[in-house]
C-alpha cells in the first residue's frame, strides 16, 4: 500500500522500519480473527483425526469439556483485542500520520522521485536528477499544474534546475525554480477560435512556488480533523466527536430551513414594498386568485421574483443536500469505527466457535484442506463486513447493521456446526442427499434392482 511512498524516496533502513511499524497494528484486526479460525480448524481437526476425541468420549470426556479452557481463553483473548483496538491502533494511527508528516518536512524531496512525474498537492513534478545531501537540487524539472476550471486548459512550467527550501517548524515548501519558461493555455470565448489552440510563453530567472507539506501524504491538517479521524480515537473520543457533528448538522439543517424562509417570494417582495403590504390587506381582497388582486406592473414583478426565487431555491437545495450528504458519510464512518472495536472483538469468539467444531466434524488437520475450510469462510466474513461497511457510509444502512452484518450472518451458522459437533452430527449427512436419488433411480430402473 506505502510502497510508491517507499521506494526511490532516499530514506534510511530506520526509517523505513519505523514507518512500517507505525502501519501494521492497523492490519491486526483483519488477521486476529484468521488466525484464530485457523488454529482452532487445525487443532481439533488434527484430535479428531487421530482418534483422540474418541479417546476423550470413552474417559467420558465430552466436547463441551474439551472446549471449556479454549473458550475461557479466547474471551481472554477478545478482551485484549478490545483493549488494543481501543488504544493502540488509535494510537499507532497519530504516530503514522505524523511520523509521515515529519518525514515531508525533514526530507521533502520524498516527494519527488528521479524521471517520473509525482503527484503533490496542485502540481505534477517530473525531474531529471536530485543532488545534494537531502536530494533538495534539482535539475531538468518539468511541471505542470492542475486545472480547476475544467475546460481543457493546462500550465506548463520548465527550469533548468532549482532547489527545495522548507522549515521544520513550517508546513510550507518553497520550491525555487532558476531560468525556465511558463506556458499557459488560453482558451478563446469563440468556440472556432479554439481550434487554434492559442498560449502565451514567459520566461524567468527566477520563479518560486509554494506547496503545501500537508499534501505531500494528503494529511492536510484541516481536512482531517474533519473526515479521517476516526482511526485515531478511542471510543470516548468518538463519541463526544460524533456528538459534535451531529449537532453541527442539525445546526446546518434548521439554519437552511430559516434561510429558505427568508426567501420566500411573500416575504421578500412584501417587505421590499411596504405600501403594497399596506394596500392589499383581508379586507380588499376580493378575487380568490390572489395574483388578480395585483396590478399588471406588480403581478409581472411577483411572477419574475417568484421564478427566479424558485431557481435559487432549487440550487441551493442542491448544494445544501450535497453538503449535508458529505457530513453524514462522515458521521457514518466515525459510527463504523466505533462499532468496529467490539466487532474485532467479537470476531475472534465467532471464528473459535465456527473453527473448533468444525475441525472436529472435517477430522482433518495440519495445513491442507483446513486451510481451505478456513480461508473459504473467511473470505466470506471479510467481503460481507466490507460490503455492509460502504453500504452503511453512503447510508444505504445504519452503520450498525453494515459493521455487524457479516456476524449476524455467520452466527447461526457457528451454532449450527457447535451444535452438530458436539451431538456427533456429521456436517453433511449424506444419506439425506443421495436417498431420494436412490429412490428415483429404483423407479426408472425396476428391472435392474431384482
Amino acid at each position: 500500500m506505502f510502497i510508491s511512498e517507499l521506494a526511490g524516496k532516499d530514506l534510511d533502513f530506520i526509517l523505513v522500519i519505523k514507518f512500517l511499524m507505525f502501519a501494521m497494528p492497523r492490519i491486526i484486526p483483519l488477521v486476529l480473527p484468521l488466525s484464530v479460525l485457523l488454529a482452532s480448524i487445525m487443532s481439533f481437526g488434527d484430535f479428531a483425526e487421530n482418534y483422540e476425541f474418541a479417546a476423550m468420549k470413552s474417559a467420558g470426556i465430552s466436547l463441551q469439556r474439551t472446549m471449556k479452557f479454549l473458550t475461557f481463553f479466547i474471551l481472554i483473548l477478545s478482551c485484549g483485542a478490545f483493549i488494543f483496538a481501543n488504544n493502540v491502533i488509535p494510537y499507532s494511527e497519530f504516530k503514522f500520520i505524523n511520523f509521515r508528516k515529519d518525514i515531508a518536512q525533514i526530507k521533502p524531496a520524498m516527494a519527488i522521485a528521479e524521471g517520473q512525474f509525482s503527484d503533490v498537492g496542485s502540481y505534477n513534478i517530473k525531474v531529471d536528477k536530485k543532488s545534494g545531501e537531502n536530494g533538495n537540487f534539482l535539475t531538468g524539472i518539468t511541471i505542470h499544474k492542475k486545472s480547476n476550471n475544467f475546460d481543457g486548459s493546462k500550465n506548463v512550467i520548465k527550469a533548468k534546475n532549482g532547489e527545495l527550501i522548507s522549515n521544520e517548524k513550517s508546513n510550507i515548501l518553497k520550491l525555487v525554480l532558476n531560468d525556465g519558461y511558463y506556458y499557459e493555455d488560453i482558451v478563446p470565448e469563440k468556440y472556432e477560435e479554439r481550434n487554434k489552440i492559442p498560449f502565451a510563453k514567459s520566461s524567468f530567472k527566477k520563479y518560486i512556488i509554494y506547496i503545501d507539506l500537508s499534501k505531500l501524504n494528503n494529511t492536510n491538517s484541516e481536512d482531517y480533523t474533519i473526515t479521517n479521524t476516526n482511526s485515531m480515537l478511542n471510543l470516548s473520543e468518538l463519541k463526544y466527536t460524533i456528538d459534535s457533528l451531529e449537532n453541527n448538522r442539525k445546526k446546518d439543517i434548521i439554519s437552511f430551513v430559516d434561510n429558505s424562509y427568508q426567501r420566500t417570494v411573500a416575504q421578500a417582495y412584501f417587505s421590499a414594498n411596504k405600501a403594497l403590504n399596506d394596500s392589499i390587506t383581508a379586507s380588499k381582497i376580493k378575487n380568490p386568485d390572489l395574483i388578480s388582486n395585483f396590478t399588471p406592473q406588480d403581478q409581472s414583478a411577483i411572477l419574475q421574483l417568484a421564478n427566479s426565487s424558485i431557481i435559487n431555491t432549487n440550487y441551493m437545495i442542491d448544494s445544501t443536500e450535497q453538503e449535508l450528504e458529505s457530513k453524514t458519510k462522515v458521521i457514518n464512518s466515525h459510527w463504523i469505527a466505533f462499532y468496529d472495536k467490539f466487532v474485532i472483538a467479537f470476531a475472534c469468539i465467532l471464528m473459535f466457535f465456527i473453527g473448533a467444531p468444525l475441525g472436529a466434524i472435517i477430522r482433518k488437520g495440519g495445513l491442507g484442506l483446513p486451510i481451505v475450510f478456513a480461508v473459504l469462510i473467511f473470505i466470506i466474513y471479510h467481503f460481507v463486513n466490507t460490503f455492509g461497511k460502504k453500504i452503511a457510509q453512503e447510508d444505504g444502512l445504519t452503520p450498525f447493521l453494515g459493521c455487524w452484518m457479516a456476524t449476524f450472518i455467520l452466527t447461526p451458522f457457528a451454532c449450527l456446526l457447535t451444535y452438530r459437533a458436539t451431538n456427533d452430527i456429521g456436517f453433511i449427512n449424506m444419506d439425506v442427499v443421495l436417498l431420494p436419488f436412490q429412490k428415483l433411480f429404483k423407479k426408472i430402473f425396476p428391472s435392474q434392482n431384482q
